[in-house]
């Protein structure tokens, strides 16, 4: 099969042929619409590292005053430091506060009371997060 081509058949095809790539139109319209799905994408990506970060917090919380509570239960007197929940085997390690991304950010409330009648000393009481910022909630994270 032989395929003819005409002059004008090639005129057209070198005229074309000059035309390779993007116009500098066509790039700026796919950059403001990146540019547009990037805005929207990115707050919602933020709020959901700061809901999980949250969620960390609270179960960290929750396991650390439950260890606070054995502890106490179990040894007759309330641990001295959050050491004494490690050292004693009621944590494996103290966990990372999830907001400052470190351990020694916790904030131990010591208490002078005693929270049962078997209990012969007292100490921690409870523990909260030395984070200062608000959380999505509108409280401080160290209340929590």
């Amino acid at each position: 099969m032989v395929i003819q081509t005409t002059a004008s058949g090639r005129r057209a095809a070198a005229a074309r042929g000059g035309e390779q790539g993007f116009t500098l139109l066509e790039l700026m319209i796919v950059m403001i619409i990146i540019g547009v799905l990037a805005a929207i994408a990115v707050p919602s990506y933020l709020a959901s590292v700061r809901k999980a970060k949250e969620a960390v917090l609270k179960e960290d919380l929750h396991t650390m005053r439950s260890a606070i509570d054995s502890y106490t239960v179990d040894k007759a007197k309330a641990p001295q430091s959050l050491n004494d929940l490690v050292e004693s085997g009621y944590l494996k390690a103290i966990p990372k506060d999830p907001l400052t991304s470190r351990t020694d950010t916790w904030i131990a409330d010591q208490s002078d009371t005693l929270t049962s009648v078997d209990e012969t000393q007292s100490g921690i009481s409870d523990v909260h997060s030395g984070a200062q910022e608000t959380s999505s909630e509108g409280t401080a994270y160290s209340t929590w």
